[in-house]
Order: C-alpha cells, then sequence, then structure tokens
C-alpha cells in the first residue's frame, strides 16, 4: 500500500513530505526550489565541494550499501568547472538512499531525508532553514500525540479482550448446561456479550449495525477510551456476578448503575484546584 503523503506550509509554501517505512519523513526538494523560483538550484547546490562530502558522510552513516569509491571520484571532481551532478546520477552512481526521485505529474520530483534537506534549505537561505525545521518539529509533534492517543486506546482494546476471555469462561463454567450444542452456546454467548453492550452503550450490537451501516468493525471498535476501560470493569464484575447466581435481569440493572457512575466520573471535568496551573488562595 502507498504510503500517504503529507505537506507543511512554511513561509507561505507548501512542502510535501514523503513517508518512507522505517526512517524519517522526506522532504520535496522540488517543492522547495518553487519557493524560491529556481528550479535550477539543487544542481547548482550538487555542484558544491561540501555538499558532496556532506551526502558522502551521510550515506556512510546510514547507508550499509553505499559505494564510497564512487563517492571519492565525485568529491575529487566537486567544484571544478566542468563538474556537474544530478540526483539521479548521485543515486545511480553511489547507491545512495539520502535523496530520491519519484515520477509522476502529481506528487513526483526530489526528495531528501530530512538531515539533506535541511542542508539544502540553509544553502539557500539560513532563514528559510529555521522556519522549516520549525514546522517539520510541529507536524512530528502532532503526530507523537496521535499516536500515543492511539496507542492508550488499543491498551485500553486489548485489555477489554482479555477480561472478555475471563467473562466467557465464567458463562462457560456457571450458565452454559453441558449438553448444549455450539450453535446454543453461541447464542448464549451473544446475549452475555449484548448484556454489557445495554448496560454500557445503551443497544445491543446488532442494532448498532442497523444504525451504522457504513462503520466497520463492531460497536466495541469505536468506543472510546473511556468507555473501553468501563467495558473491562464491567466484564470482570459479570463474571463475578455470574459465579454468585445473580439472574441477567438483576446483572443488567448493576451494571448500568455502574457504568453510569463510573463514565460519569472519567469524563466529569477535574475539580478547579486539581487544574494545571490554577491559582489557588
Amino acid at each position: 500500500m502507498a504510503r500517504k503523503k503529507k505537506t507543511i506550509t512554511v513561509q507561505g509554501g507548501e512542502i510535501t513530505l514523503l513517508p518512507q517505512k522505517g526512517i524519517d519523513d522526506y522532504i520535496s526538494l522540488t517543492d522547495i526550489m518553487k519557493k524560491f523560483d529556481d528550479e535550477f538550484s539543487i544542481y547548482s547546490w550538487l555542484r558544491n565541494k561540501n555538499t558532496v562530502e556532506f551526502l558522502g558522510v551521510w550515506e556512510q552513516l546510514h547507508n550499509p550499501n553505499f559505494k564510497p569509491n564512487e563517492f571519492v571520484t565525485f568529491k575529487n571532481q566537486a567544484g571544478s568547472n566542468n563538474f556537474n551532478l544530478t540526483p539521479k546520477k548521485w543515486i545511480t552512481a553511489t547507491n545512495a538512499i539520502g535523496i530520491t526521485v519519484k515520477s509522476g505529474r502529481y506528487g513526483g520530483g526530489t526528495f531528501a531525508h530530512r538531515d539533506i534537506a535541511i542542508n539544502f534549505c540553509y544553502w539557500l537561505s539560513p532563514t528559510f532553514q529555521l522556519y522549516l525545521i520549525k514546522e517539520f518539529q510541529r507536524l512530528k509533534e502532532i503526530e507523537a500525540e496521535a499516536q500515543k492517543a492511539t496507542l492508550e486506546w488499543h491498551i485500553k482494546r486489548t485489555l477489554a479482550k482479555v477480561n472478555y476471555r475471563i467473562h466467557t469462561d465464567a458463562v462457560q463454567q456457571h450458565l452454559l448446561p453441558p449438553r448444549l450444542n455450539a450453535k446454543q452456546r453461541g447464542i448464549v454467548y451473544a446475549s452475555e456479550a449484548d448484556l454489557l453492550n445495554m448496560a454500557l452503550f445503551g443497544m445491543t450490537a446488532k442494532m448498532w449495525r442497523s444504525q451504522n451501516p457504513d462503520k466497520k468493525g463492531n460497536i466495541r471498535d469505536h468506543a472510546t477510551g473511556e468507555q473501553l476501560l468501563v467495558l473491562s470493569n464491567l466484564e470482570n464484575l459479570n463474571a463475578e456476578f455470574i459465579k454468585v447466581g445473580l439472574d441477567q435481569e438483576e446483572r443488567l440493572e448493576r451494571l448500568n448503575e455502574i457504568a453510569i457512575y463510573q463514565m460519569g466520573v472519567l469524563v466529569a471535568p477535574p475539580p478547579l484546584n486539581q487544574l494545571p496551573n490554577s491559582d489557588t488562595k
């Protein structure tokens, strides 16, 4: 599956980022050149001896398949009047990975690893370089927060699934007559699962699917982190209620009351004296 491109806006210019598997995003040098209205600046940058040395050292640090002999040849030639170097020539000759060229009318162009793109920006304009670094870091902070939220959601979803196993074991041991066939057992399991759904979400899985025909997954896949945490608690409690012999109607009533209380605690705003930076007198 193709990785989705992202963009950042630097001093009014849109710069495309190309996500790369296992490494940092690559930044479009082509878009940077458009910002400066100079489509040939990359070639002037590549002719510079310092640039060639920088690219060679970067590859030696990050690319085990880099060809150092070809790099030495370019470094010795760099700076002379007849020396010319293009991204494709550099990549082909040295097996470089720090710069890549993508074809296509839309989204194509020359991309470089963050380190290399920043070097290119400094060569063009130190001021622009600083703005690009700031916007790139801001994007990474946003992505880190999103990743953290996703991870927390998955942890809570996993916890709910683990506790669901405890819950189904209790159903099997205390509610299932031994002579039930597999289909009958499935009906009981579904009934107990929907008991939890009703207690927390106010609807069964079937009701949720009928109301959300375009959504993938099930009702629990679209739950909030708070709901998943409460669901985990309800599964444990229901298992205990089953063990002590409470009937389904009484369990539903108790679990619903517990769900209402716990969700109220989780989603309620903190007291004023617990808010960050609050003043206390």
